[in-house]
């Protein structure tokens, strides 16, 4: 299936309820219960097996520069979330 364009969250649905024989209310409300557990469980490492990870990651203060005025700034520590893709998700979208 060629797109030139990205998948929509209706089209997403509407898939998934087609090869799932499942209805587009079922896919949505399966959908959200799956983003609401993975908001609660990414402090833990949250994993979609075949796809990848959500992880938080704690990122050290660090010294930065504007680049507007040049003038060095100190950047505070922070938490971030980052998403590791699984190596399966990789080699299926890079080898075609």
């Amino acid at each position: 299936m060629a797109q030139s364009k990205k998948m929509s969250k209706s089209a997403l649905v509407s898939t998934i309820a087609e090869k799932n024989e499942m209805s587009k209310k079922q896919v949505i409300a399966f959908m959200d219960s799956l983003v609401t557990v993975a908001y609660k469980e990414a402090k833990h490492g949250f994993t979609l097996p075949g796809i990848g990870k959500l992880v938080l990651v704690k990122r050290k203060a660090r010294m930065g520069r504007n680049p507007a005025t040049g003038e060095t700034i100190k950047i505070p520590a922070k938490t971030v979330v980052k998403f590791r893709v699984a190596k399966a998700a990789k080699d299926a979208i890079l080898s075609k």
